[in-house]
Order: structure tokens, then C-alpha cells, then sequence
């Protein structure tokens, strides 16, 4: 009993600079893509059946926040297209993950990049990003819908500033030459994308 008496002003001094850490806004400057902290999830209609849903796990973004005026703020992003899972459960069999992400009739292994061009503020956390999406060598228009989830001037656990965003997307895979198998396959590929971002100078190592 006195070890948790002892205990209790230690925890609630812990849960205090916790608080005190989250209600403070991290500054602008520049930001990365906290890889371990982060997901990038698309998925289309198979067959009308179901939602094919796999992941690319080499996203790096790089944001230049801009917190007191978010419009204008840039964002640029690249994408591996070798790190696609799809969690294929015979890969003895066939290395699918490679085959969407490296042959020519899909990701052809070219990179895959996204480049703001114009941030529309939509509400207090709300917002869309617009920008050029290339992949398979082709360029055109792409939109995020984006929610800023909070930044914190110094995170608790790595004593940085962080910064939150969850956003969601939606493309004509055919605008960019990828109609394998269409209508048998969604043309319409959404993405669902989760991240904390940290300072661009920070080392993961």
C-alpha cells in the first residue's frame, strides 16, 4: 500500500508533462515521415465481390509546415514501388509482391511520387491537397481529402516535435496506363493514409 501511496505523485507528475507536451502546437519547419508511425493502404473492387486491399511500407513525405498559415505549406512524397505487400499466402509459389510492383503490365517498377501544388484549407482540422501523381512514368492531377490530427511541440516517448495527419484519396488507375484487367478489377484504386511526421534532421538510428 505505501509503495502505491509513493507511486501515485510520480504518475501524476508523468501524466502532467504528458499534458503539458500535447497542448503545445509543434513549430513549422521541415518535416519527414515517421516510417514507424505511418501506413499507406489502397485497395479496389474485386469481382464485386470483396475490396483488394495491400500497402506499400518505403513512403518517405516531406512536409515544409507552415502551422500558422497551412495553405502554404508543400508536401512532396515518394514511394518505392518494390515494397508493395500483398500478403499473397503462397509466396513459395509466386513472388506477387514483386510482380505488381516490378512488371511492366503494373507498377514497372518505376517510382512513384506525388508533389503538392495548391492547399485548400476546408475546416478547423480539415483540408485537400492537390497535386501532380506520377507513377508507370505518367503524370497527372491527384487530390488528398487531409485531417490534421494535432502536433505536439515535444512528443513524450521521443522528445521531438510531431505532427499527425490522416488523409484519403481516390484515382482512375487507367488515367495512368494500369487497365489490367478492367472492369474484372476496380479502375477506382482508394488510398487510406495514416502518419506522425518528425523533424527532417532527425535520426531514426
Amino acid at each position: 500500500m505505501l509503495r502505491i501511496i509513493a507511486f501515485a505523485p510520480a504518475l501524476a507528475l508523468s501524466a502532467t508533462i504528458a499534458l503539458a507536451a500535447a497542448t503545445d502546437p509543434a513549430p513549422g519547419g521541415a518535416y519527414k515521415t515517421d516510417p514507424s508511425h505511418s501506413s499507406f493502404n489502397w485497395s479496389f473492387n474485386h469481382s464485386g465481390l470483396s475490396r483488394y486491399t495491400a500497402r506499400f511500407t518505403k513512403v518517405d513525405a516531406r512536409l515544409d509546415w507552415k502551422p500558422e498559415k497551412p495553405e502554404t505549406s508543400t508536401l512532396s512524397v515518394t514511394i518505392d514501388p518494390l515494397s508493395i505487400r500483398t500478403d499473397y499466402p503462397w509466396p513459395q509459389k509466386v513472388d506477387f509482391d514483386a510482380e505488381i510492383g516490378g512488371e511492366e503490365t503494373f507498377l514497372a517498377a518505376k517510382p512513384i511520387t506525388f508533389i503538392s501544388k495548391t492547399i485548400h484549407v476546408t475546416g478547423a482540422k480539415t483540408g485537400t491537397v492537390e497535386g501532380l501523381l506520377t507513377f508507370r512514368g505518367e503524370t497527372h492531377p491527384a487530390t488528398l481529402d487531409v485531417t490534421f490530427n494535432g502536433s505536439m511541440a515535444e512528443h513524450p516517448m521521443m522528445g521531438v516535435p510531431k505532427i499527425g495527419f490522416s488523409a484519403t484519396g481516390r484515382i482512375h488507375r487507367s488515367e495512368w496506363g494500369l487497365d489490367f484487367a478492367i472492369p474484372e478489377l476496380g479502375d477506382v484504386v482508394t488510398f487510406a493514409i495514416e502518419t506522425q511526421m518528425v523533424p527532417a534532421d532527425y535520426s531514426f538510428q
